[in-house]
């Protein structure tokens, strides 16, 4: 990308150049597949069948009991976790909480990983522990964790063990996590059609070309194309389930200057998120009962035009520092580094106040994987669709993991 172009957009941002109909995504909350329950607002997600809470709740860490329980109390019904999350707790805890709440009360996705030998039956041995943890004989949605090779997704060591599994009555709905290369991965689960249903990453920072007129300005953040490939899957109804919309991570700073009266920017991003009828719920951690409040507020409340504003405002400031995990710069190292992991760590690092465990998964790095083989060739910031110095932040992510 241009950086005099990326300036040029950001002027128009900033100094208010754009529009009202420039900054429409066009994709508000008509979808009939939205019911009203309570407090709460459910989309149905894809052919599962399942109504999903719009806010729905990562299990990354979990809050407190208490927290744990007014969030089901006030209608989130769906909990996203993996048999890696707080090593195993996260799935004891909704198993407790199976047992108090009722287990028609609650939904629960959980994730095995494909990870160094791994094989048939090492995917049901991970399912067969996450089910002892959650006290319950069935998951709701199994998923495959942070597939990043799309190959992997017709693999028939995977395929046969979510059959073997289905006929056993171990889980209802398959679906995969995407944290990465998620355009492949995506379009291939789509293509394949043997998954319920799919999990992404999706944020103000992923606006595209799919958004109303906004080609005008094509440089904005490069052409994800993100919205379209979430309405591929909305065509062939695979539930859609939004992560990292608060890109800006669990730590919430304060960021009053992109506050639109009352509301605040995490609010902004979590509706420009639900504005899109293709997505079920967007995933949360809501950690205290502020967050509780300040998230569940949204449901039911469109994103305001002024709001919009700010929200790509912010979008615009910011973006020089945001990855978005597309997987180019690390498909094109020639010292096979993992750009793309390293910049994720160093989000949970910098953002998602979890420095353990992003130094944890740094050091899991082979040696000649981390940013000690850079040699400083600049390939991955030319190949930078965003125009990231990906060479200078994972060089930074190596002071603060290593």
């Amino acid at each position: 990308m241009s950086k005099n172009n990326r300036r040029l957009f950001l002027k128009k941002m900033i100094f208010g150049s754009f529009s009202v109909p420039f900054l429409k995504t066009g994709l508000l909350k008509t979808s009939s597949h939205r019911i009203k329950k309570g407090e709460m607002y459910y989309r149905r997600l894809g052919r599962t069948g399942l109504e999903v809470s719009e806010i729905s709740l990562g299990g990354s860490p979990l809050p407190d009991w208490a927290i744990l329980r007014q969030a089901i109390d006030r209608g989130v019904n769906y909990i996203d976790t993996s048999h890696t999350y707080m090593n195993g707790n996260s799935e004891r805890q909704i198993g407790k909480l199976f047992k108090e709440a009722g287990r028609d009360q609650v939904y629960v996705g959980t994730k095995f990983h494909l990870r160094g030998p791994w094989s048939e039956k090492t995917i049901v041995s991970s399912v067969e522990g996450s089910l002892k943890r959650l006290q319950t004989d069935c998951i709701d949605v199994l998923l495959i964790h942070g597939i990043s090779n799309p190959s992997n997704l017709t693999d028939e060591r995977v395929l046969s063990a979510f059959d073997r599994m289905k006929k056993e009555g171990k889980f209802r709905f398959n679906g995969i996590s995407c944290h990465s290369n998620h355009h492949q991965v995506i379009s291939k689960a789509v293509e394949c059609g043997a998954y319920d249903m799919v999990q992404l990453g999706y944020n103000v920072f992923d606006l595209d070309d799919s958004e109303e007129q906004i080609q005008k300005y094509s440089d904005y953040l490069g052409a994800s194309g993100t919205s379209k490939l979430i309405k591929s899957a909305w065509d062939q109804d695979i539930g859609v389930i939004a992560m990292k919309t608060l890109k800006v991570g669990g730590k919430r700073q304060n960021l009053d200057k992109y506050h639109t009266g009352s509301v605040s920017l995490y609010q902004a991003m979590l509706k420009w998120a639900l504005d899109n009828s293709h997505i079920t719920s967007v995933v949360t951690e809501m950690m205290n009962r502020t967050q509780l409040d300040e998230d569940l507020s949204v449901v039911n409340s469109p994103l305001s035009e002024e709001e919009r504003r700010n929200l790509f405002q912010y979008a615009a400031e910011n973006s020089s520092q945001y990855c978005h995990m597309c997987g180019t710069c690390q498909d094109r190292c020639p010292q096979g580094i993992q750009t793309t992991s390293i910049l994720r760590y160093l989000a949970y690092f910098e953002g998602y106040e979890k420095p353990s465990r992003a130094k944890l998964m740094y050091s899991q790095l082979a040696p000649d994987q981390t940013a000690k083989s850079c040699v400083e060739c600049g390939t991955c910031d030319r190949s930078c669709p965003y125009g990231l110095s990906v060479s200078q932040r994972i060089q930074y992510a190596d002071s603060l993991l290593a």
